[in-house]
C-alpha cells in the first residue's frame, strides 16, 4: 500500500529536499547506486565482470527541462562508452537509457530524443556492445517503441523494456517477439492509473508469466528483469520448454539487491546482468527502488532509526 505514496513522493521537490538532507541517506543510497562519476563505477564494472557477471549501465537523471540538459545526458553516456572501450568487455557491459533524459518530454521531444540517443547507440556498437531503451510511464511508450523500431533498422541489437502491469503489454510483447527484439520484461515501477494498469500484485505476476511465455516462444532474446524467486524458477522452466539454450536469454537484477543470487545464477551458467546506476541525480531512481519492494523501505527505515 505504501508503494503509490512513495512513487508520489518521487515527484515531490519538498520530499527530495528532506530525504537528500537526511544524514543517513547517502549510506542507504550507496547500497543501490555505487557512485556519482565514471571514475567511481569503473572499479565496480571490473569487479563484477571479473566474477562472471554482466552489467547494464544507467546514468541516472530524468528531470530534463532544457535541450542543453538533454545534450549533457547524451555526452555523459558517450563519456562512459569512451571509458569502457579500453576494457574490451563487449556485450558484458551495455547501456540502459531513459529517453526522458534525452529530451523526450520537451517540445519536439520525440525527434530530439532520437537525435540524442542515436550517437549513443552508434558509439556503443563501435565498441561491440549495445543499448536498451528503458520503459517509463505509459504516456511515453508509443514514442519509445517508435524510436526503438527506427534504431533497429541500423542497429538490430538495440533492446527495449516492457512492463507487465500495463494492459497493453501483452500485445506489445507479441509484436516484439515476432520481430526478434531484445526485450527486458519487468513488473513496472511507475504510478499508473487503473484505466491502463493492473493494480494488484497477483494480477501483475500472472501477466508477467503470460508475457514471458510469449517472449520465450518468440524469435527474440528475453531478458528477465526480476528478483522474485518464484518468477526466476518459472522463467527457467519456460526457457526449457521453449528449447532455449542458456545463452539465448538472460536474467537481470538491480545492483545491491540479492547479490548472492546474482552469483548463484552465474555459477549455474546463466547470463546474469546487473543493472548498475550511477550519477548525482539519484533521487527518482532511489525512490522507485523503495517503492518496488517493502524490504527496501524497511532497510531505509531501520537505517534512519539506528542513525537517529
Amino acid at each position: 500500500m505504501l508503494g503509490p505514496v512513495i512513487l508520489a513522493a518521487s515527484r515531490s521537490d519538498r520530499m527530495r529536499r528532506l530525504i537528500s538532507a537526511a544524514p543517513v541517506t547517502k549510506q542507504v543510497v550507496d547500497r543501490f547506486i555505487p557512485g556519482e562519476t565514471v571514475d567511481d563505477v569503473l572499479p565496480i564494472i571490473q569487479e563484477l565482470t571479473g566474477k562472471g557477471l554482466e552489467l547494464t549501465m544507467d546514468v541516472v537523471g530524468e528531470d530534463i527541462t532544457t535541450p542543453e540538459q538533454a545534450a549533457a545526458a547524451r555526452d555523459a553516456y558517450l563519456e562512459l562508452i569512451d571509458r569502457l572501450k579500453p576494457l574490451e568487455l563487449g556485450t558484458s557491459a551495455e547501456m540502459s537509457v531513459k529517453l526522458s533524459m534525452f529530451g523526450q518530454a520537451l517540445p519536439g521531444g520525440h525527434e530530439l530524443a532520437l537525435a540524442n540517443v542515436r550517437p549513443v547507440v552508434e558509439a556503443a556498437a563501435a565498441i561491440g556492445t549495445t543499448v536498451t531503451l528503458d520503459a517509463e510511464d505509459h504516456t511515453t511508450l508509443d514514442s519509445m517503441f517508435a524510436i526503438h523500431e527506427e534504431l533497429r533498422k541500423d542497429f538490430p541489437q538495440t533492446g527495449c523494456v516492457i512492463q507487465s502491469y500495463l494492459f497493453r503489454t501483452e500485445e506489445d510483447a507479441r509484436r516484439l517477439a515476432a520481430n526478434g527484439s531484445r526485450v527486458r520484461l519487468v513488473k513496472g515501477a511507475y504510478k499508473e492509473p487503473a484505466e491502463v494498469a493492473y493494480q494488484q500484485k497477483h494480477e501483475i505476476d500472472k501477466a508477467y508469466v503470460r508475457i514471458l511465455k510469449t517472449l520465450m516462444e518468440g524469435e527474440g532474446y528475453p531478458m528477465i528483469g526480476s528478483h522474485d524467486p518464484r518468477l526466476i524458477t518459472i522463467a527457467q522452466e519456460l526457457a526449457h520448454r521453449a528449447g532455449r539454450k542458456l545463452d539465448e536469454y538472460e536474467f537481470q537484477m538491480l545492483y545491491g539487491i540479492r547479490s548472492d543470487e546474482h552469483l548463484r545464477l552465474a555459477a549455474e551458467g546463466h547470463r546474469m546482468r546487473v543493472y548498475t546506476a550511477y550519477g548525482t541525480d539519484w533521487y527518482g531512481y532511489f525512490m522507485r527502488r523503495l517503492a518496488e519492494k517493502p524490504a527496501n523501505l524497511r532497510f531505509f527505515a531501520r537505517s534512519m532509526i539506528s542513525r537517529g
